[in-house]
């Protein structure tokens, strides 16, 4: 059951009501010995309430949810937080590590829950993460970023036949929402058969931080805090989000050179160009043309395509969207005055 009264266990430790405290949750160590754990900060309000998880690199490499984590952390309103914050900026240790979205024993966390107290390195994180962290938590959001080489436009991936899921991804304010299907052994799917809601946030590409992303996922996640009773509401309500009910990878006719020709987040007519595949010689080229109306939620960002490569990935749509991507971007571009030194924007990590 969540933990809404006074005494909250994590990792062997007790948390009180008015507490922040941070617990290493070990894992197994490393073949040389050396020790790891899932870092956990816990910030719990004097008051009760809800009891939301918020996690990042479940895959390894995709960072951009960490360092969300890290603003989210340093946020003043959590001075007046109701209920408890439970942060993981960190799941897969082992990938964060080697800057890889895999375990050492080559599978996906995110396939691999509920997992088992006895079974491989992968099931055991899956297990540890499930019991330790999830089982105590009425709601949660899973903080998630494109693979190598591919960015994602900031959306939110869940299941909207939910009423409380719906309203949580309303109240995120993210500009487009994908009511996904629950994929098996993810972490969405082992939660939500505890009871426990949960959004998964997309934006941005693996080892990258985007400024303009992270800021909207702070804000995303603060607003999902207000819309529970964890934080006051704001008189400002966020615009509804686009829905989008299928989604499509829109692949290479020809391999080549790809030139791109609309932004993450364009809307895009059936029939219109969006790109072109030209071989190196300029002698030839082949034009990328959507084959839906519908939103560019994500796109590769290697100019050079084999025959058959995803290249765009446009969620349908069946109305105009509700915002314009230049318009998302000066809503959450900072102001100087805003800019904090900590903060890396569009940094990558060395691979």
């Amino acid at each position: 059951m969540p933990a809404n009264g006074k005494v909250l266990d994590i990792g062997g430790q007790r948390v009180q009501p008015g507490e922040r405290k941070v617990i290493d949750i070990p894992v197994a160590p490393t073949y040389t010995r050396d020790n790891l754990s899932i870092s956990v900060q816990i910030v719990r309000g004097r008051r009760p309430g809800p009891v939301m998880f918020v996690c990042a690199a479940v895959h390894g490499d995709e960072i951009n949810g960490v360092e969300i984590i890290r603003r989210i952390l340093k946020d003043p309103h959590l001075d007046r937080l109701r209920g408890t914050l439970i942060a993981i900026p960190i799941v897969n240790v082992y990938g964060f590590i080697n800057h890889t979205r895999y375990l050492p024993d080559g599978r996906d966390l995110n396939r691999s829950f509920p997992g088992s107290a006895r079974g491989s390195l992968t099931g055991r994180i899956a297990h540890t993460f499930l019991q330790e962290i999830v089982a105590h938590c009425t709601h949660g959001i899973d903080l998630h970023t494109g693979a190598r080489h591919r960015s994602n436009f900031p959306q939110i991936r869940a299941n909207l036949e939910d009423p409380v899921v719906l309203g949580m991804t309303e109240a995120f304010g993210a500009p487009i929402a994908i009511d996904a299907k629950i994929r098996d052994g993810s972490l969405r799917q082992a939660a939500g058969d505890l009871g426990v809601p949960v959004l998964l946030y997309e934006s941005c590409e693996a080892l990258r931080f985007d400024e303009i992303y992270i800021r909207a996922g702070v804000k995303g996640v603060l607003n999902v805090m207000r819309h529970i009773g964890m934080l006051r509401r704001s008189r400002a309500r966020p615009r509804p989000p686009t829905i989008s009910r299928n989604t499509r990878w829109l692949r290479a006719p020809e391999s080549g050179i790809l030139r791109v020709l609309v932004p993450l987040g364009a809307e895009v007519q059936q029939g219109q160009t969006i790109g072109f595949i030209a071989d190196p010689m300029g002698t030839s080229e082949t034009d990328v043309v959507a084959d839906i109306h519908g939103i560019v939620i994500g796109r590769t960002n290697l100019p050079l395509a084999y025959e058959g490569d995803a290249l765009f990935h446009i969620a349908e749509i069946s109305d105009k969207a509700n915002w314009e991507v230049d318009e998302f971007h000066e809503a959450h571009e900072p102001d100087a005055s805003e800019l904090d030194p900590e903060d890396l924007s569009s940094a990558p990590i060395a691979d």
